[in-house]
């Protein structure tokens, strides 16, 4: 079906023995080798690596580039959230209304959770690599939760959520509540009528002097919780969604805290406290900055949009041709490709962080921790500079090849718990978000020794 679309669109002089090629492609001469999923990666370091037969690894191309574009820029976007909320706060994406399409939704919620990023080769010849060309590293960890039903279904995230404010403004008076809601006692016994319940309760709490000059939904919230805690039920949070979140949250938590103790129910103090609205990483800088009670934040328009960054310029580029290296020549260094199939590795310090990535031709001998390192740094290729490593690593598996899974792919969460190792790993001063410090990607001596000669020979 799809041979004969093509050939419906194509002119009609094109030869039938092209169409008859199209239909014998497969992917049985192709290898795919990348950085394990979840990985912490920078500018310009080629993280997905394909060979095979040109024509084939150039159909690849806008596949690959669609898959790993997004999905590397959402998680990088979650990431930046979780830096700033720090590792206690509880993060909820809730962009299912706001994503671009239902694809771009559940995309979100997925890659929120976890986190990911894509450079190709081809043999028969041909080579090509997919890098990022962004300037600053991909940061990748995870929100804790969705919204996103159909993403708990598909892909085992803990689901959380909220009542709608249309279903709670449906109600019009109490009476209308009155027979709908009763609840069995934990301990047995016949169901109480819950309503009836928390008014008489209300009566109580409306006697604490706190909770008379309290925002008007807190003391019918405190009734509810301690109408509950009476049938042996625990309420779940408080949400908040206008105004000064974390104001309001420091004068939520007071009448909690207050609440409990008037009414000896000591779990009362550590009601979660959600909140949502617009939140942004301004947002999150402002929580800390003022100081709040927020448990549990909900995070949609700006998380699955990325409004600081719409997109993210992942490229893939043809590097290799039947054994010859190519170079994509520019005037913009930045923009200019890296020849040859290419082994990546990690160079770490003796404090056990990254401190430099590497690119070296494959046939090259690996570098060995204690080793001295005779590289040059992408941005400064004229001056060479000596490295001594603590420890090596080399970033690329082989997870494809001869049309085959030749390793198995990690769970979700297994990607998740990469993510944020690979993340705590890097020292802060290239973490943080705030004018990081830049993170040399290097190239070996003879890597840069090749580079020259390709230029000079293309001029």
């Amino acid at each position: 079906a799809d041979v004969a679309y093509l050939r419906s669109i194509l002119p009609s002089t094109t030869e039938d023995a092209f169409f008859d090629y199209l239909a014998t492609l497969d992917t049985s001469e192709v290898t795919v080798s990348a950085v394990p999923e979840g990985s912490v990666i920078f500018a310009r370091v080629p993280f997905l690596q394909v060979k095979g037969p040109l024509l084939v690894v150039q159909l690849l191309e806008t596949t690959l580039l669609c898959l790993v574009n997004y999905a590397s820029l959402v998680a990088t976007n979650a990431s930046r959230f979780r830096l700033l909320a720090g590792p206690d706060v509880k993060l909820v994406e809730m962009g299912l209304r706001r994503a671009q399409g239902p694809d771009g939704a559940l995309s979100a919620s997925k890659y929120s959770y976890i986190g990911g990023e894509c450079c190709p080769v081809a043999p028969h010849g041909t080579a090509a690599t997919p890098s990022p060309m962004s300037p600053s590293p991909s940061l990748l960890a995870g929100f804790d939760y969705t919204s996103n039903v159909l993403a708990g279904k598909l892909y085992g995230i803990p689901v959380r959520g909220t009542i709608a404010h249309s279903f709670i403004m449906s109600f019009t008076s109490l009476e209308e509540v009155q027979l709908r809601v009763s609840l069995p006692p934990l301990a047995g016994g016949e169901p109480v009528d819950l309503p009836a319940l928390a008014e008489s309760w209300l009566q109580r709490v409306d006697t604490n002097p706190l909770l008379t000059h309290a925002r008007s939904g807190l003391p019918n919230f405190c009734a509810v919780a301690l109408a509950l805690h009476q049938l042996g039920y625990q309420a779940i949070g408080v949400r908040l969604d206008s105004g000064d979140l974390a104001q309001q949250s420091k004068e939520v938590r007071r009448v909690l805290r207050a609440c409990g103790a008037h009414f000896q129910v000591p779990w009362f103090e550590t009601i979660p406290i959600a909140v949502s609205n617009d939140i942004s990483e301004q947002s999150l800088e402002e929580f800390s900055r003022e100081g709040s009670e927020i448990d549990m934040i909900g995070v949609g328009t700006n998380l699955v949009t990325c409004p600081l960054q719409p997109s993210l310029g992942c490229i893939y580029k043809l590097v290799e041709v039947n054994g010859s290296p190519c170079l994509k020549l520019t005037e913009d260094e930045e923009k200019m490709t890296i020849p040859g199939s290419k082994t990546i590795y990690r160079l770490y310090d003796a404090a056990g962080h990254p401190f430099m990535d590497l690119m070296a031709l494959e046939e090259e001998p690996s570098p060995s921790a204690g080793q001295e390192l005779v590289v040059r740094v992408l941005g400064t290729l004229g001056e060479a500079r000596k490295v001594v490593p603590t420890t090596v690593e080399p970033l690329h598996r082989t997870y494809f090849r001869d049309g085959q899974m030749c390793e198995p792919l990690p769970s979700l969460l297994e990607v998740k718990n990469h993510a944020q190792a690979s993340l705590s790993l890097l020292n802060p001063a290239h973490r943080r978000l705030h004018e990081p410090q830049p993170y040399p990607v290097a190239v070996s001596e003879r890597l840069h020794r090749l580079l020259a000669e390709l230029r000079q020979a293309s001029q």
